[in-house]
C-alpha cells in the first residue's frame, strides 16, 4: 500500500497546500477494482518519489473529502497541482495511463 494515506483531517495540508503535485487514489477496502488499481498506485509512488506525492484516501472513512470532490465511483484517481484538481481518472486504468498523466503534470 502507498505509504501516504490521506484523511479528511489532513487533506488540506497534505494535498491542497503541497508544493509538489499530488495524486490521490480514492478507494474502499470492499471495492474489487480498487484492489486491482492499488499495486499500480504503489509502483507509481516508488517511481515518482521526491517528485510527486502519491497516496490514497479511503472514501468510507473520509466521506467529507470524497463528496467535496464529487467522487461518485471508485476507484477514482484525482491529480492535483497547486491545490487544484486538474484531472480525474475513474475506473481501472493501465499503469501507462496513470504514468503519462503524472509525466504531463510534471512537464507543465
Amino acid at each position: 500500500m502507498a505509504d501516504l494515506n490521506f484523511t479528511d483531517n489532513d487533506f488540506k495540508t497534505q494535498v491542497l497546500e503541497s508544493s509538489e503535485p499530488v495524486v490521490v487514489d480514492f478507494w474502499a477496502p470492499w471495492c474489487g477494482p480498487c484492489r486491482t488499481v492499488s499495486p499500480v498506485i504503489d509502483e507509481l509512488a516508488k517511481e515518482f518519489a521526491g517528485k510527486v506525492k502519491i497516496g490514497k484516501l479511503n472514501v468510507d472513512e473520509n466521506s467529507q473529502t470524497a463528496s467535496q470532490y464529487n467522487v461518485m465511483s471508485i476507484p477514482s484517481v484525482v491529480f492535483f497541482k497547486n491545490g487544484q484538481p486538474i484531472r480525474t481518472m475513474v475506473g481501472i486504468q493501465s499503469k501507462e495511463n496513470y504514468k503519462q498523466e503524472v509525466e504531463q503534470i510534471l512537464a507543465q
